[in-house]
């Protein structure tokens, strides 16, 4: 009872911080939402975990999610390996497909822009020990040892607990806040890039 408990607080502070910062980043003018948007991408493009990464698992963003399809612009262009997550809805999982070209993306579950599923689908054994795969992980708001709050689906948690690679969380300074609450199937991002820097982190 006390476990059960203890999980349906964490799972209401979440809400109300998913609501509260889903609206706050909404509120930021587009000009300086496209200006930190680049930024970041920039900032990311010139790190250390982009140069040795022959894979990247990126994602289409929606709405006001951070703009990173300047990565997969340039990691495409840089002979790189980009793919991007297709949903499974029944039970929330996902498989990334390997696209060659951003048309590769079309509109799908939640009006987000998924590749096709005749696409090949990403797998480790595919590229081998040294690929250093990169995923790049989107938030609503993230703290400083990397945990974060999505939208609530679980299907980047249940991608990542097989994960074998860095995990990336894109993010705005504004949106990195205190300790963010956490249920055990929480896992937090390797690497935080926002637009002032780029810096791991360390959970605890």
């Amino acid at each position: 009872m006390i476990h059960k408990t203890k999980g349906t607080e964490i799972r209401a502070r979440k809400n109300e911080l998913r609501a509260e910062y889903k609206a706050r980043r909404a509120a930021i003018p587009a000009a300086l939402r496209q200006d930190y948007d680049s930024t970041i991408c920039s900032l990311f493009l010139s790190s250390i975990t982009y140069r040795y990464a022959k894979v990247l698992l990126l994602y289409a963003p929606t709405g006001s999610e951070i703009d990173i399809m300047p990565i997969a612009r340039q990691a495409l262009a840089d002979g790189k390996a980009a793919a991007f997550p297709r949903c499974r809805i029944p039970d929330c999982t996902m498989d990334y497909h390997i696209i060659t070209k951003e048309e590769d993306l079309t509109p799908g579950a939640y009006g987000i822009r998924e590749p096709s599923p005749a696409l090949p689908v990403y797998s480790p054994d595919i590229f081998g020990a040294d690929a250093h795969p990169v995923c790049l992980v989107p938030g609503l708001v993230f703290d400083p040892e990397g945990y974060r709050i999505g939208y609530g689906k679980g299907y980047y948690d249940r991608f990542l607990a097989d994960f074998q690679g860095v995990r990336v969380g894109a993010v705005y300074t504004d949106f990195l806040v205190g300790r963010l609450p956490r249920g055990r199937y929480d896992l937090p991002v390797d690497v935080l890039v926002t637009e002032k820097g780029v810096r791991a982190v360390h959970a605890t």
